[in-house]
This record gives C-alpha cells, structure tokens and sequence, in this order.
C-alpha cells in the first residue's frame, strides 16, 4: 500500500499571533502518515541488529533431578557381656547376619555418625566394661583361694 503525502510547511510563529502560539499552515492538514519506504528501513534496521547480535537460545529449565534413596538399616546389637552383633538389612532383603563387632569398633563408628549417637553407646560399652572388671577381679579372687588351697595340699 502507498500513501501519497503532501510536504509539509513547517510550523512558524506568526507575528499577529500571542507571543508562543505556534500557526500551521491552513491549506496543508495535519497528517501522519507513513510511507511504504519508512517501514522496510525500520524492519531492516532492526533485522540489521539481530544478524549482528545472534539470538540467543531461550534457557531450558533442567528437569528437577530427584535423589534416588537408598535405605539400609543397620542393627547393632551388644550383650552385657560386651559382645556386639551387626546385621545390614536392605528393605526385606539381608545383606550381612550376624556379625561379630568388637566393641571399640562399635564405639569408633558411633563416634563417626554422631555425637547423640555415640554418647549412649559408649555409656553401654563402659557399663559393659566395669561388670566385666568386676567379674575378672571375682575369678582372681577364686583363682587365688584355689592356689592357696593347692598349695595346702602340696605341703
């Protein structure tokens, strides 16, 4: 489509006129109009610009990674005569049964996981050991009054 436009007068300041009121030309309408040429310049600029600059991809979100849990229970479980048993369990499914643990290494992985964890546990391992202190002081005691006794019968 084109558009055929008058040139138009610019606006002057008549001397009959208030000081700062500006007088158009009466014979020439007011008009804004755009030329087919006008438009392809701005198009053009514009596809100018964005050769120049190449477009950027737009930002694919990454999917949301979901952490794959993997659930093992391991059941530690000692004796009062300091004895500790492990079993690794996987949902239903038994890994290890069973296992003999010595306590200090009970204690050194308890120390590893936590502080709340391994506070109880080396307050048990230490009940453990006193009853098992008394029971070693019990036998030398025996162990003495049978020496004594054999040592009677030696005579």
């Amino acid at each position: 489509m084109t558009v055929d436009t008058l040139a138009v007068e610019p606006q002057t300041e008549a001397n009959d006129t208030p000081e700062g009121v500006l007088v158009s030309s009466p014979a020439v309408p007011e008009v804004e109009a755009k030329t087919g040429a006008e438009e392809p310049a701005v198009e053009d600029a514009a596809v100018e610009s964005s050769a120049a600059k190449p477009k950027k991809a737009p930002a694919k979100k990454a999917a949301a990674k979901k952490t794959k849990t993997l659930e093992l229970t391991l059941t530690v479980t000692g004796t009062a005569d300091g004895e500790w048993h492990a079993e690794l369990k996987q949902g239903s499914t038994y890994l290890a049964r069973n296992l003999a643990v010595a306590a200090a290494a009970v204690s050194r992985a308890a120390k590893e996981l936590h502080e709340d964890i391994s506070t109880p546990i080396d307050e048990v391992i230490e009940a453990a050991r006193e009853q098992q202190a008394a029971k070693v002081a019990a036998l030398e005691a025996e162990l003495e009054a049978a020496r004594k006794a054999l040592a009677e019968l030696a005579d």
